[in-house]
């Protein structure tokens, strides 16, 4: 570790793995916290899901969203995509002195209308007010509770063979926030802020074998599956053409020099499920909103054991690692 905390450690790459796996699990280490899910199962009248996430995006607003949008989606999906039902949150707001009550309704007034959509219910919540200058403008925290409907999703559970599938184009949102943040024309860029619950039902109903669900939002979709086989006997090949990425946002990680499989996406989901069971769920997410442009981008394999590796239309291949270092800080 470094004697200081700088925004590497944010970034959901090595050193915020680092950070959680040396700091906080050994110190606060129970089964729950130790299994390092988006979101806890705790045992009660029925199993619950629980998690929560505090939001600290730059810009507040931005094309297909802002903070408060996120805040719920982001939790929304977290409990989701851990097989849980989502029902409450709690929302913390966290507000600078001076800032504009026409952009806090204006936050607020999204807080409703997402939670409305994904079918969850704010319950309760708190404020505080900082000294101008200490508190950026706005944050947000938000707890989410669920009941645990499709128990057993774990990466533990992926074999070689089995399919991997993204339910959509990737680094949509971290590329319009970065092109906002900058000043930049955006075009038709926009994030993909959604709450996935519906699309995590649609999948799991057709009691296909899906092995795990994960919304790959800080440190992108290479992040996300790096961490699925790290230190496990089992590889995942992707193909690179297969990797649905819009053209704008293509362009516009040229432009920036970022890559679209590190930005975060806050729409998105990858399922890593059986391969006979592959166009049972396929199907399944296609008739969804946000499953209509799913794809198969890969598969579980045994020949690179903890190694995620992109094959190149040209026939080549390169390794996928973690995200290092914070490529767009303050992004969710």
């Amino acid at each position: 570790m470094d004697e200081i905390i700088t925004l590497d450690y944010g970034s959901g790459g090595k050193k915020t793995s680092r950070l959680i796996e040396s700091m906080i699990v050994p110190a606060l280490s129970n089964p729950a916290l130790d299994a390092l899910g988006d979101g806890a199962i705790l045992p009660g009248a029925e199993k619950l899901v629980f998690s929560t996430d505090s939001f600290v995006v730059s810009p507040l607003f931005f094309p297909g969203g802002d903070i408060g949008k996120l805040s719920v989606c982001g939790t929304v999906n977290d409990v989701a995509v851990c097989g849980g039902v989502p029902k409450y949150l709690s929302c913390a707001f966290l507000i600078e002195e001076g800032f504009a009550t026409e952009s806090l309704s204006r936050i607020i007034e999204s807080i409703r209308s997402a939670a409305q959509k994904a079918g969850v219910t704010v319950v309760t919540g708190d404020t505080k007010v900082v000294e101008r200058g200490r508190g950026d403008g706005l944050y947000i925290n938000t707890a989410g509770i669920g009941f645990l409907k499709y128990p057993g999703l774990s990466p533990a559970n992926i074999r070689s063979g089995d399919n991997v599938i993204v339910s959509g184009t990737v680094g949509d949102h971290g590329t319009a926030v970065m092109l906002a943040r900058s000043g930049m024309m955006q075009g038709d860029i926009r994030s993909d802020c959604a709450a996935l619950n519906g699309l995590c039902a649609a999948i799991l109903d057709t009691g296909c074998a899906v092995r795990v669900l994960r919304d790959p939002t800080r440190g992108g979709v290479a992040t996300t599956l790096c961490e699925f086989v790290e230190g496990t006997k089992v590889s995942i090949e992707l193909d690179e053409d297969a990797i649905p990425v819009r053209r704008g946002v293509r362009a516009a990680c040229e432009m920036l020099g970022l890559d679209a499989l590190y930005c975060a996406n806050e729409g998105k989901l990858l399922c890593v499920v059986a391969h006979e069971d592959c166009e049972r769920v396929l199907a399944a997410m296609r008739e969804t909103e946000e499953g209509r442009d799913a794809a198969v981008i890969g598969r579980v394999t045994d020949r690179y054991p903890g190694k995620v590796v992109m094959r190149t239309p040209l026939g080549g291949s390169r390794i996928l690692q973690k995200l290092a270092g914070a490529q767009l800080p303050r992004i969710c």
